[in-house]
């Protein structure tokens, strides 16, 4: 918690190279310790400017410091805009701390300046919103869809409506797996017989050659990943090596990292070359891998065999029908898109303290529910 004595320094832009970085200092010292280390331009003390004045200046050295661009808000505090190097944002921030303020972190500073604890975790999830698609359902949660949902449970629970109260709770953790997959991408693994094509696979997937791929089987020995979107939902799609049995060493040991990828993945593509006879080991990957999307790889070659049961035919080399493939795996991932502005618990805290609600309200302990679910709510004031 923050004390209202406390002057603090935070940096409000990412870490990374931009133009620009922009810091706010607040709390009752703010314009007095930016005073001290800013020189206007015009040789104004910032504490004679008004409230909302940009003012341009120098930081420390009047004549040689670092150019700056620093604004008194209405609340008090003062931003301070300078170049987006990582070293010039630091060295401000720095001297201020030196100055009595204290230096935190972005997300510190989100949970402490915004009442409303789902709107805060909603505020800090955008920012690492991998796609679109993802960061309008989180938006949604920034507006207020999951605090309400949360408000209508706890309000039916005051009006001793025990069943209403259990159906939202329900309804909401029905989202649950989808919501912390918004931040946290869902594992795709491709598994199969080493020169099935999965490496060409997961190029034509990303769209650029992300894995290697050679005619030799078990060239890869190691887990590749790749970043990507179906449908506008984040996965990380792994390539790994070959499963088969093997007496090197080396590609052994990336053949037990491929089985512990498949085995954690939300979802595993099992790859099929349909231009080879099928072998005892595509049987036995099926056998371990019941609930994986088959996928028969090299449909632009004679196939080996009679018709292809279920799975989806495709060619890597050429892209034919990978479109498909993309849709299928987004069906897989999510059977059913939430609707605009659904209410979508979006962590795995959230997700937990729903869960333990509907758990309390089964034994009937109606007080323990609401005080949980008051943890997920503004504090009273």
């Amino acid at each position: 918690m923050t004390s209202p004595a406390e002057t603090r320094v935070v940096l409000l832009t990412g870490t990374g190279r931009a133009a620009v970085a922009t810091l706010r200092v607040e709390g009752p010292q703010a314009v007095r310790v930016v005073d001290g280390l800013f020189h206007s331009a015009s040789g104004q003390p910032l504490e004679k400017q008004p409230e909302g004045r940009v003012l341009y200046g120098r930081w420390r050295d009047a004549d040689e410091g670092e150019e700056v661009v620093v604004c008194r808000r209405e609340d008090g505090a003062v931003e301070i805009h300078c170049h987006g190097g990582a070293a010039a944002s630091a060295a401000i921030r720095d001297a201020l701390v030196e100055r009595g303020c204290r230096a935190v972190d972005w997300r510190q500073w989100v949970r402490d300046s915004v009442s409303d604890p789902l709107r805060a975790e909603a505020q800090l999830a955008l920012a690492s919103a991998p796609t679109e698609r993802a960061a309008l359902i989180l938006l949604d949660q920034l507006q207020g869809a999951l605090g309400r949902a949360v408000d209508t449970v706890i309000a039916s629970l005051s009006a001793g409506d025990a069943a209403s109260a259990d159906a939202r709770l329900e309804r909401l953790l029905g989202w649950a797996a989808l919501g912390c997959h918004l931040t946290e991408p869902w594992k795709v693994v491709l598994a199969g017989r080493p020169n099935a094509g999965k490496s060409s696979l997961i190029n034509a997937l990303v769209g650029y050659e992300r894995a290697i791929v050679h005619d030799m089987p078990g060239t890869t020995r190691d887990v590749v990943t790749a970043a990507a979107a179906v449908a506008g939902w984040p996965i990380e799609l792994a390539d790994t090596a070959g499963l088969r049995e093997s007496e090197a060493a080396l590609e052994a040991e990336g053949i037990e990292r491929a089985q512990r990828e498949a085995q954690s993945a939300d979802l595993v593509l099992l790859v099929v070359d349909r231009s080879r006879p099928l072998e005892p080991e595509d049987e036995a990957l099926a056998s371990a891998f019941p609930a994986a999307l088959r996928v028969w790889n090299k449909c632009d070659l004679p196939a080996a065999s009679g018709r292809c049961d279920e799975g989806i035919e495709v060619s890597a080399l050429t892209g034919d029908r990978v479109d498909e493939l993309i849709a299928a795996i987004a069906g897989r991932l999510v059977p059913t898109a939430p609707d605009e502005g659904e209410a979508i618990p979006f962590t795995p805290d959230q997700v937990e303290v729903l869960t333990a609600a509907r758990e309390k309200l089964a034994c009937r302990d109606v007080p323990a529910a609401m005080a949980l679910l008051a943890t997920l709510r503004p504090a009273s004031k």
